[in-house]
């Protein structure tokens, strides 16, 4: 990132990075209502040890290692995320940044999250108030990760860390206009017992996003996980993929369809991915019935076994799916932003929460706005332990913005 290799090079100090977002956060929160607590004292005295350590320099590797801490290509730098300020998803956030911060991020804040309560998740509440999102104040940002959300696409924070138990990360990251990242269920520490949820990460660019993949990813993958191919984070495009809109069962909306197939259509025309057909199209069963069966404590035996197959016959499709393509690309959410009141019948989770009953790790990528001024994604799903794919896609496609 670029704060981190200016603070490490000594261009700027993290005691002022960090000062100048707490100003942004102190000037724009009142509207924004993205943050429930604010931790100054905490975060400049943390800065200032980062500032230390980079005075000093990195330690000395041992004689029998290699070169290490470069700044050179392929270099895995020293505090790679030195002086990076940081948001945390919640009061009880910073179990999950915990490896942000050994690699020398900052934690400036807790971001608001749906109170108790609220109904549908999708809007969060800040000490000052209901969580707005920042390209207009009448309409949810999404959630549960909404503060999250809002603090990255305000520039507050160039990243926040998030949990995705429906789409919690991705949905507000397509209605605020960010990179959103799912992990793979499993490959990171969660405190859900259900195993839904999933850790992940809101980002201003897909390269802040591949920085913190990086400082949290474990040195090896866990042993049902099946490890990452080594040219996933390789420009080798394109990549074979297969677009639905609605995965044989969702109803969205023309609009959000219609964004999503265009951001695919600039994909294509560059290069950058190339669809396939499929054997048999990419029909899933309705996760909803099983989605909230496996989060229920209280569901019957009847309602969990039902759930079962239904995961179970997902993830065959799914498996006979990516035998044939490195990505699924859908619509993030199947609507547009909608006002705070509530989304009325249609779930904004519709195209996101079958992988959570899945695993599959999944990225929203900005795909434009709609006729209402609000931001659209395009929801890349890719085999489990890839998330280095989707993040290299979501890299590619960001250069042909820029």
């Amino acid at each position: 990132m670029e704060i981190a290799f200016a603070v490490r090079t000594g261009t700027v100090r993290a005691v002022d990075v960090v000062a100048e977002a707490l100003e942004r956060i102190e000037r724009a929160d009142p509207v924004l209502c993205a943050f429930t607590e604010v931790w100054a004292e905490e975060a400049l005295r943390r800065a200032g040890e980062v500032d230390a350590l980079v005075e000093a320099g990195p330690p000395r590797p041992p004689r029998s290692a290699g070169p290490s801490g470069g700044e050179g290509p392929g270099a895995r730098a020293w505090l790679p995320l030195a002086g990076v300020p940081v948001a945390v998803k919640g009061r009880h956030g910073l179990r999950a940044a915990v490896p942000l911060l050994a690699a020398g991020g900052v934690a400036l804040g807790a971001t608001a999250v749906p109170g108790p309560g609220t109904a549908w998740q999708t809007w969060g509440l800040g000490t000052r108030g209901r969580t707005v999102n920042p390209w207009r104040a009448d309409r949810t940002p999404g959630g549960s990760s909404a503060g999250a959300a809002v603090a990255v696409a305000a520039g507050l924070v160039p990243l926040a860390t998030g949990s995705d138990g429906a789409g919690s990360v991705r949905i507000p990251a397509a209605w605020c206009g960010v990179v959103g990242l799912k992990a793979t269920s499993g490959l990171l520490p969660s405190r859900d017992r259900t195993g839904l949820a999933a850790p992940g990460v809101l980002a201003r660019t897909a390269a802040d996003a591949a920085a913190w993949w990086r400082a949290v990813s474990p040195p090896t993958t866990a042993a049902d996980v099946p490890p990452a191919t080594a040219d996933d984070a390789r420009p080798s495009l394109p990549r074979t993929a297969v677009w639905s809109p609605d995965l044989g069962f969702a109803g969205p909306d023309p609009e959000p369809v219609a964004l999503a197939r265009a951001a695919v259509d600039r994909l294509v025309d560059a290069g950058v991915v190339r669809l396939v057909r499929p054997p048999a199209p990419p029909l899933l069963l309705d996760p909803a019935p099983a989605w909230l069966a496996l989060r229920d404590p209280g569901s019957s035996p009847a309602a969990l076994a039902h759930a079962h197959l239904v995961r179970a016959e997902n993830n065959r499709r799914l498996a006979r799916l990516f035998a044939g393509a490195e990505l699924l690309l859908t619509p993030t959410a199947p609507t547009a932003p909608h006002g705070h009141e509530g989304p009325g019948d249609v779930y904004s989770t519709a195209l996101t929460w079958a992988f959570n009953v899945s695993g599959h790790p999944a990225l929203s990528l900005p795909a434009g706005f709609g006729t209402d001024r609000c931001p659209a994604g395009l929801h890349l799903v890719a085999p489990h332990g890839r998330e280095a794919l989707l993040l290299a896609v979501a890299g590619a496609a960001e250069m042909l913005s820029s």
